[in-house]
């Protein structure tokens, strides 16, 4: 029951967003996107807190402090469903998120996620991949946070599944920080139950920032590696990670 009043919550939610949606696609249209950024940001953020509070999913954060002020890459693991909305809480102010290309095809949640510059991308196709981690690099180099789960699917349990080569090297070209999340809990809300949704707690970690400004050449090349071993080890209390 939970399960099913959740999902109605979910359309309901966006079929109530319906006249601000046609009223910010309007503005975009009209040029005027910074004038409705705003609006974007407090409607997408609340629509989050929503889901996250319909399916009794509490979130810990820690680690806050460690969010930067200038444009960042924040890096996170990827358990489940519901880490977007988690991320699009508690990470700050609204960022783009690097997404996988399905999403496009759920009505709404396509267009609002375009209303703040989601990139979409097909994890099949290494061209087209390419091109979103340049559009990444465009938007840190603008001075525009970015997040991405370099996992590029879930895991669905507290394992990893290895990181995707290259994934971090727009912050590297952009010479912006790179800000490990650690995830920890999130498949519990809906994957452990066969994805039926079940109250959980989620803790989310926000480690230090690894600057990539003048990083010496060796270590950009096993950035990836690095930060994946970092969010492992913090997920695991420094046990080796395991591919999923």
């Amino acid at each position: 029951m939970r399960t099913i009043l959740w999902f109605l919550y979910f359309w309901l939610y966006l079929l109530a967003k319906l006249p601000q949606y046609f009223t910010v696609k309007r503005a975009i249209a009209q040029g005027r996107k910074a004038e409705v950024a705003d609006r974007v940001e407090r409607i997408v953020q609340s629509w989050a807190s929503h889901l996250l509070r319909a399916a009794s999913v509490t979130v810990e954060v820690h680690g806050a402090e460690n969010i930067p002020d200038e444009a960042a890459l924040f890096v996170a693991n990827h358990q489940g469903n519901f880490d977007i909305p988690i991320v699009i809480c508690h990470l700050g102010r609204l960022k783009p998120i690097v997404a996988k290309k399905e999403l496009q095809k759920i009505p709404g949640i396509r267009a609002w996620m375009s209303f703040f510059d989601c990139i979409f991308m097909d994890r099949g196709n290494p061209r087209q991949s390419l091109t979103c981690l340049n559009a990444a690099q465009s938007y840190l180099s603008e001075g525009r946070s970015v997040i991405i789960f370099p996992e590029g699917t879930r895991s669905k349990g507290d394992t990893m599944n290895e990181f995707k080569a290259g994934a971090l090297r727009c912050a590297v070209k952009a010479q912006a920080p790179v800000v490990p999340c650690v995830i920890d809990g999130s498949y519990r809300a809906m994957e452990a139950n066969g994805n039926r949704i079940r109250p959980a707690t989620v803790r989310l970690t926000i480690l230090p920032p690894v600057f990539t400004k003048d990083m010496e050449k060796e270590k950009t090349k096993r950035i990836s590696e690095d930060v994946q071993v970092m969010i492992a080890s913090h997920l695991k209390g420094n046990e080796q990670w395991t591919n999923a």
